[in-house]
């Protein structure tokens, strides 16, 4: 699954590689959201974790990993993290365009990464993730045409994106990515059966299940596959910043293959989240939690 990039690579190609990741998660999410008048968020939730999972346990085969007492607990919460994350993402974007769901999920790991900041420079980044959250929840008449519920749904994703991060450093300490898959088990155990449950009745049609494998393959295998060929030959500034770049993706994504249009201002607050993103992975210090891509997203 893992493409090979010879070392004398220019720069480049692992760039475009990058990019292509993020254009696969962002391609699966607005096919996901396609399918939800057919199955609805709580069923595509259950497929893309469900086929997902699968691809990741053949790639890496969980159960021959062997975790400490001290990592369980963290890895449970990171499993749990990883199954709430899905699901109120989508639940989400039932209602809020792609790109500002996305870029409302980004401030969770943006708040981690900018906790306990006392460099100048930092607070400028906290003031562009504000404007940017200002201008895209439904605050005001102007942009009254954003779900509340729906916005908020997208910030408890960001919040478990968080808690996904600081279990994840702890449970995959010894493992690194192999981690994903024990991870993504859990949030099946759980969450894919509660998907199924609450699912609409088209999820039992089997003509459903090429664009549920397609989803799978779009939204986990092949950016996570890109993504790490990408990770190995870029300096993680660099690749921390075009992850930035990702709720532009999203709206861009949402605009082509489902015909959602953004005001001006909803442009300036995904703008100021792209901003405040790329301003926190350029000049975080050394040893803070980095925004950093998680190998097995939502979005």
């Amino acid at each position: 699954m893992f493409t090979s990039v010879p070392k004398a690579t220019p720069l480049w190609l692992p760039i475009l590689v990058l990019l292509i990741a993020m254009t696969s998660i962002q391609g699966g999410a607005a096919m996901a959201k396609t399918l939800f008048p057919l199955v609805g968020a709580p069923g595509i939730t259950a497929l893309r974790l469900g086929f997902g999972t699968i691809i990741l346990c053949i790639v890496f085969k969980p159960w021959r990993l062997r975790f400490s007492r001290e990592q369980r607990f963290p890895l449970l919460c990171y499993g749990l993290a990883l199954g709430a994350m899905n699901y109120s993402f989508y639940l989400a974007i039932r209602t809020v365009p792609l790109g500002i769901a996305v870029a409302l999920e980004f401030t969770g790991p943006l708040a981690l990464a900018l906790a306990g900041s006392r460099k100048p420079l930092d607070f400028l980044w906290v003031l562009l993730a504000l404007l940017g959250l200002w201008l895209l929840l439904p605050l005001g008449k102007e942009i009254a045409s954003v779900d509340l519920k729906g916005a908020l749904l997208a910030v408890l994703a960001g919040a478990c994106w968080a808690v996904y991060i600081l279990s994840g450093q702890r449970a995959g300490a010894d493992h690194g990515p192999a981690t994903v898959a024990a991870g993504s088990l859990i949030a099946s155990l759980i969450f894919v059966p509660v998907g199924l449950v609450y699912a609409d009745g088209g999820i039992w049609s089997l003509s459903l299940l090429p664009a549920a494998l397609a989803i799978a393959v779009l939204s986990s295998a092949l950016p996570y596959s890109l993504e790490m060929v990408a990770l190995t030959r870029l300096p993680a500034k660099t690749f921390g910043t075009l992850m930035s770049l990702e709720p532009a993706m999203a709206a861009l994504s949402g605009m082509l293959f489902l015909g959602e249009r953004l005001s001006l201002v909803q442009w300036l607050g995904l703008l100021a989240i792209v901003l405040a993103s790329a301003g926190a992975t350029l000049t975080i210090r050394a040893g803070k939690p980095q925004i950093s891509p998680v190998s097995d997203r939502v979005d």
